[in-house]
């Protein structure tokens, strides 16, 4: 059997799949004139027509970040999973790094296209989001009818109640910064902020204990850099999907961590009430654990929850 090197601090100690129990094709795709690429990941055996799960990043995130164990196991279950980055991100063009809600929305929507087009998947449709992304595929289905089910892992679900919580002084700075980059950028006179900071930076995640959470996901051989344009706060503090939510038709898990500083898990429950068809599970994991340390459990509520949604 062969195994991966961890390539971050977090998953060192994972119990990664054998690399025989699947295979993994790389994809490219057209979003708006740029290309976005990705991994997809097909189970081993001889299953046909596998459900396929659509993949995309937290906040700030590249796909090496992590995602890969999450995809490994999908496809390790019978499930196929086309993990890609954004446009501005990682493999995929660009490096702007610029956090934008509609785009990455777009992107998902281009991704999507893209692997209806593989022969080797099915056509269950799963789409999957962690953090941010959770956010946009819990969008996504409540404005499309083709998701068969739907798994937001620590979901960001209210962009403004988030920036309200740490309080009037980061709501001014953070506005103030957006505002003068939003007119600044196209003179070239753009500013950035840390995606992921201490209590007292101005950056798009600030809550205590965060920052080494964060950076221990990075893989080692990213050229990824701690910083986006300084109007990425403006876009994720006016995002809400949560008045959203009882558009959604497909089957939806909510999985929240009761020690996530980011991500109240009360308000992800409360929130769930909203779904027609919705599983609210909490666990004991903060916003960045189901990748690391409560990889198990958290996987584990997921396969399980795909194993009833799709039977």
């Amino acid at each position: 059997m062969t195994r991966r090197d961890p390539v971050n601090r977090a998953q060192r100690r994972l119990d990664r799949p054998p690399r025989e129990r699947f295979a993994t094709r790389e994809l490219a795709f057209d979003a708006d004139g740029d290309a976005c690429r990705g991994t997809l990941y097909l189970p081993g055996g001889d299953g046909e027509d596998p459900p396929v799960v659509v993949m995309a990043p937290g906040l700030g995130a590249e796909q090496t970040f992590g995602y890969p164990a999450v995809a490994e196991r999908f496809a390790d279950a019978g499930y196929a999973a086309f993990l890609f980055d954004y446009r501005g991100f990682g493999a995929s063009d660009g490096d702007s790094q610029l956090i934008d809600p509609e785009g990455q929305r777009a992107d998902y929507a281009a991704a999507i296209d893209r692997v209806r087009r593989v022969d080797a998947v099915g056509r269950d449709l799963v789409l999957w989001g962690a953090s941010l992304s959770a956010a946009h595929v819990l969008t996504l289905a409540a404005e499309r009818r083709d998701p068969d089910a739907v798994i937001a892992a620590v979901p960001m679900l209210d962009g403004r109640a988030i920036a309200r919580r740490r309080g009037w002084r980061y709501l001014a700075r953070s506005g103030a910064a957006g505002v003068r980059d939003l007119l600044g950028h196209r003179f070239g006179r753009g500013r950035t902020v840390p995606i992921v900071g201490e209590t007292e930076e101005l950056a798009a995640i600030t809550e205590p204990g965060t920052k080494r959470k964060y950076l221990d996901l990075v893989d080692r051989d990213s050229t990824w850099r701690n910083e986006t344009p300084a109007r990425s706060l403006l876009r994720v503090a006016s995002y809400r999907p949560v008045e959203r939510l009882d558009e959604i038709r497909a089957p939806t898990l909510l999985l929240a961590g009761t020690d996530d500083a980011i991500v109240d898990s009360e308000a992800v429950v409360d929130a769930g009430e909203a779904l027609s068809r919705g599983t609210v599970v909490t666990m004991p994991a903060d916003h960045f654990s189901p990748f690391g340390e409560d990889f198990e459990p958290a996987v584990g509520h997921q396969l399980s929850f795909l194993r009833d949604a799709l039977e």
